[in-house]
């Protein structure tokens, strides 16, 4: 039996449970890098020409929306690997899956290095997108999954323990890029190159740290003095569960997964460019000579967004709590449409401390768009499947991964092509994810309980992955 099998990661007597926070953590913060990658997109685009403060690359170098299918890519195979290996993880265990999560994402930035030094745009996404997506896979799922069987006495705040850290990578990862890509400007790739070799490096020791840290509680592990609760009844909250296969065919799962999807899509779009647009939009040309927003400022930007993605994890679940998640959605959509809206009059007033207010406010409905839609499928499904239910939503992750970023550098690029400047290249798209958020705030409003022919006859707690 070998060091990564299952049983060899069982906890023994007088064990820890806060120990695996740690662990958790380590994975989280390495794999949450993702969430500042946009640090790296314009030296990706003048790789060629050898100046990252050009106005346009050579010909030959990327264009920025080719350089955003490496986001987008990595979030799809992010949020379909999740839903592909979920039976995988359970049965093999967190210490083999974190071990495959940490040599598939940081593998992937060797094979992205080799593909920036070569100028070739499908290796740099093999690399990062398709190795790095499914060890980004591997690495979401695993941690929470082993949180909640440690605290089931705190299944909120454990998940978000572990979400946290994922939200707030680009704290770490986006000063990193930045600062590694200054030190080594030399090497011939603007320092893109060297700084994915060494952000590979370091998040690998991380996360084998991680793995080997991590436990799993033994069979009937409970607690000390600790009973469950029974489930609480009344409004939308279901006292019935509801098999994957039969929630797949409910009404409710699709409104929910176009919830989802819709809420990631508008938010997912403008993270993933979030260091080019703001400098764009308050540049030197903008505000006047020497006042424009910088490549560092920029990047602190991003670590900023990080910080409210990452706090409205709790924030909002804990008042979904309160307030129930159906109202907590309807303001996630409803605020949203108002800030799209909002967001390019305060770009044309140059009003830079609106402009990140409003992104930071929704950032935080981002994250918390994730760390409430559990408990919305809880509430829906009961608690039979819901690991296995949360599993196949996760592809609305996929797909808004794919759609949001698409959709900005999309148009950006075809605004900015027609001959509209850089620093107004947004305004239809922030119109449209506005646009997006109504049609969100109409799926949330549809949701009911779940109609009885949908219940299973059996209520006792099935596996959580099918």
């Amino acid at each position: 039996m070998g060091i990564l099998d299952r049983p060899q990661s069982v906890a023994g007597p007088g064990w820890s449970r806060w120990l695996v926070p740690p662990a958790a953590l380590a994975v989280h913060l390495s794999i949450g890098q993702i969430y500042g990658y946009s640090v790296f997109n314009k030296p990706l685009t003048r790789l060629l020409s050898g100046d990252v403060s050009a106005e346009t690359g050579t010909p030959g170098d990327w264009t920025l929306f080719q350089v955003g299918l490496i986001f987008s890519v990595a979030l799809f195979f992010l949020g379909a690997s999740s839903a592909l290996f979920g039976k995988w993880v359970e049965r093999e265990g967190p210490r083999k899956t974190m071990v495959a999560s940490a040599l598939l994402f940081c593998g992937g930035f060797f094979v992205a290095a080799l593909g920036v030094k070569l100028h070739s745009l499908p290796l740099v996404i093999f690399g990062n997108s398709v190795m790095g997506g499914i060890g980004l896979g591997l690495g979401y799922i695993s941690p929470v999954s082993t949180l909640i069987k440690w605290f089931p006495d705190r299944p909120g705040l454990a998940t978000g323990m572990a979400i946290m850290g994922f939200g707030g990578g680009a704290l770490i990862g986006s000063p990193l890029g930045t600062t590694l890509m200054g030190r080594f400007a030399g090497d011939g790739t603007l320092g893109v190159g060297s700084t994915f070799l060494i952000m590979g490096a370091v998040y690998l020791l991380f996360m084998l740290f991680g793995a080997c840290l991590i436990r799993v509680p033994a069979d009937g592990w409970t607690p000390p003095d600790w009973t469950p609760k029974p489930q609480a009844a009344g409004g939308m909250i279901s006292t019935h569960n509801v098999l994957v296969d039969q929630a797949f065919r409910t009404p409710q799962f699709w409104l929910l997964f176009a919830v989802l999807f819709l809420n990631v899509t508008a938010g997912i779009g403008v993270l993933g460019q979030a260091s080019v647009m703001i400098q764009e939009m308050f540049s030197d040309r903008v505000l006047g000579a020497g006042n424009g927003v910088t490549a560092a400022a920029a990047a602190g930007f991003v670590g900023l967004l990080s910080i409210f993605n990452m706090a409205g994890r709790f924030f909002w679940s804990s008042t979904s709590d309160r307030i129930g998640r159906k109202p907590t959605y309807m303001i996630f959509f409803a605020l949203g449409a108002a800030l799209y809206f909002l967001i390019p009059m305060f770009g044309n007033m140059g009003s830079l401390i609106l402009f990140v207010a409003g992104f930071c406010v929704i950032m935080s409905m981002y994250g918390g768009g994730f760390a409430t839609i559990p408990a919305y499928l809880r509430d829906m499904f009961g608690t039979a499947n819901v690991g296995a239910i949360h599993g196949r939503l996760l592809l609305a992750w996929s797909a808004a991964a794919i759609v949001g970023p698409s959709l900005v550098n999309g148009f950006r690029d075809r605004q900015i092509a027609s001959g509209v400047p850089a620093a107004q290249a947004y305004s239809t798209t922030m119109s449209i994810m506005a646009a997006l958020l109504v049609v969100g705030f109409v799926a949330n409003l549809l949701v009911r309980p779940v109609a009885e022919k949908f219940w299973a006859e059996n209520r006792a707690p099935a596996p959580s992955h099918d």
